[in-house]
């Protein structure tokens, strides 16, 4: 079966989400999203490589916190989702439930994107005063945390000061994911950089669950952060990527951004998927074989 006819109970732009009691069915589509618009076309198997790869995140680092992830296993699912085991092999998760933490938690090792944006503006980056002379790609001197809101469907992410961060969540709660967040982010920059990856900025999301800080949503994928070559890095221009820069490029060159996202073409879809799968392999380090082509998972 290549689709479901399950409603979700709530999706966002790529994840359709079942609540099934104490667990939730967390499905990754092959939807991508760019500019907070819906693309009308899907990427080949990028659902399966941002769950597989946010699993092989999840298990790297279950010592360092806890996350939501209780199996991939489509047998140990409910029995309701037993006939959409072939499309759920490989691109679901069923989690744990968690109360979530209504903060964005990004980090930012390099200056690039919206934080280059305000660094040439006004030198600072989320309200953080950077040192002169930086430049595009630059390695900024240490990683930042940069919380924002999360926005509703549709609507854009706000970035938020700590201090604001603070005022919604709490101080304790604020320096805990501020904390979680740049100790995983330091740990995975410095296993990516084994495998000739710059992780340059990331994103999580946490929740709570039996009063513990547990990571939650997705992982150091492609689509929740910028992984560029090691090889040939070069601060001042900006970097190949292994994410879905490469659609952003596209449709910043195609279209005005009004009114409906247009179809992407063919080279551009095909490159996105060879993208995704080269970072699935890069990071994971075995060779990107999809579920339906093998039982045995990553």
């Amino acid at each position: 079966m290549s689709t479901m006819d399950m409603r979700p109970d709530s999706h966002g732009k790529v994840r359709d989400i079942y609540d099934c009691g104490d667990t939730l069915l967390m499905v990754a589509s092959d939807r991508i999203s760019a500019f907070d618009f819906i693309l009308p076309d899907e990427i080949p198997f990028k659902g399966e490589i941002l769950t597989r790869i946010s699993a092989f995140w999840f298990n790297k680092f279950a010592k360092l916190i806890p996350n939501h992830l209780v199996t991939m296993d489509t047998t140990e699912f409910p029995a309701e989702y037993g006939q959409y085991a072939e499309y759920l092999n490989g691109r679901a998760m069923l989690v744990r439930k968690a109360t979530t933490i209504p903060v964005e938690c990004i980090v930012r090792g390099y200056l690039t994107g919206s934080g280059k944006k305000t660094y040439d503006e006004d030198g600072t980056v989320c309200g953080i005063k950077l040192p002169d002379g930086l430049t595009e790609a630059s390695q900024l001197p240490e990683p930042l945390f940069t919380p924002s809101t999360k926005a509703e469907l549709g609507d854009h992410d706000e970035n938020i000061s700590f201090e604001r961060c603070c005022e919604i969540i709490g101080e304790d709660l604020a320096a805990q994911i501020r904390d979680a967040s740049l100790a995983i982010y330091k740990a995975a920059a410095e296993y990516a950089a084994t495998r000739g990856i710059i992780i340059a900025d990331t994103k999580f999301e946490f929740g709570i669950i039996d009063g513990k800080l547990t990571l939650i949503d997705e992982a150091l994928t492609p689509d929740s952060s910028r992984f560029w070559p090691a090889d040939g890095y070069e601060p001042g221009k900006v970097q190949p990527s292994y994410d879905k820069q490469y659609v952003r490029d596209w449709l910043k060159a195609n279209w005005d951004m009004t009114g409906n996202a247009p179809h992407l073409p063919a080279e551009v879809l095909e490159g996105t998927s060879t993208r995704y799968q080269e970072a699935y392999e890069i990071i994971t380090g075995q060779k990107f074989v999809p579920m339906k082509e093998s039982h045995v998972l990553a």
